[in-house]
């Protein structure tokens, strides 16, 4: 998730070696943020109450209520998790703000316009319809059929990352807003309130789908799946370095 910096075990030959992608603290923020947003939807969607806006059906946040032992337990857990979230989430920014935030932030944030549309554009038609495919309907636009040449993260990779930021800031500050309200609220913050509830759920909603998208291409999808691996590992094999994040090989090889 975050860059770290790079090793390369030696010794090995260059079909099977493997190149140092994540370090220790990058691997646990990232699975302790996976844990932390499966159990915030979870029970968020538990205490979705109208059938009319409860996606699963009321089954869930009966089952929810049913675990938790009653709907105020169910909130209270949302609340103390949700807090411990981005608590953490705080501390690992400030603390490892040099050698994590900064430079997580300078990837995603650094973009080459031509290049990044078009490995949108062809890494989407070739993932539903193949390379052959693929170089065929780019040639109106003057492309090859090549997928172009991507650094740490791909322009995927950096979309997702961006969306995902700004839904959990939008997610922290309106639960921010309705934990207070809970403790402090008068008549003419009510509007607020309500307001937040609502882009509270839609930033949710928008970021798990983000999430979901994330989840297939790193686990689901055999292209991408050394991808998933380093991140219990911390390590790619070569290959995957230099077809899928070329220029980022090449920085290391250099």
């Amino acid at each position: 998730m975050m860059r770290p910096k790079i090793k390369i075990k030696e010794g090995m030959n260059m079909s099977n070696r493997m190149i140092k992608r994540h370090d220790q603290g990058a691997i646990l923020i990232h699975w302790f943020n996976a844990i932390c947003w499966f159990f915030l939807l979870a029970t968020g969607l538990g205490l979705i109450e109208n059938p009319a806006l409860q996606p699963l059906g009321q089954w869930w946040p009966n089952l929810m209520k049913d675990i938790f032992g009653g709907g105020a337990i169910l909130l209270k857990a949302h609340w103390i998790v949700g807090i411990v979230w981005a608590g953490v989430w705080l501390l690992f920014l400030l603390v490892g703000i040099v050698r994590y935030t900064l430079p997580f932030l300078k990837q995603i944030m650094t973009y080459t316009i031509p290049r990044d549309i078009q490995w949108m554009v062809k890494k989407n038609m070739q993932m539903t319809m193949g390379y052959k495919m693929m170089a065929k309907l780019v040639k109106p636009f003057g492309w090859d059929g090549k997928i172009p040449d991507q650094g740490f993260y791909n322009a995927g990779q950096k979309a997702a990352a961006a969306g995902m930021i700004s839904g959990a800031v939008v997610i922290v500050i309106t639960g921010v807003i309705m934990l207070i309200s809970k403790v402090y609220l008068n008549p003419d913050q009510t509007p607020l309130v309500q307001w937040s509830i609502t882009i509270h759920y839609i930033a949710a909603a928008v970021t798990f789908g983000i999430l979901l998208i994330h989840i297939y291409m790193a686990a689901i999808s055999r292209e991408e799946r050394p991808a998933f691996i380093s991140m219990f590992t911390g390590e790619v094999p070569e290959e995957y370095a230099r077809h899928h994040h070329k220029l980022w090989y090449e920085k290391v090889e250099s």
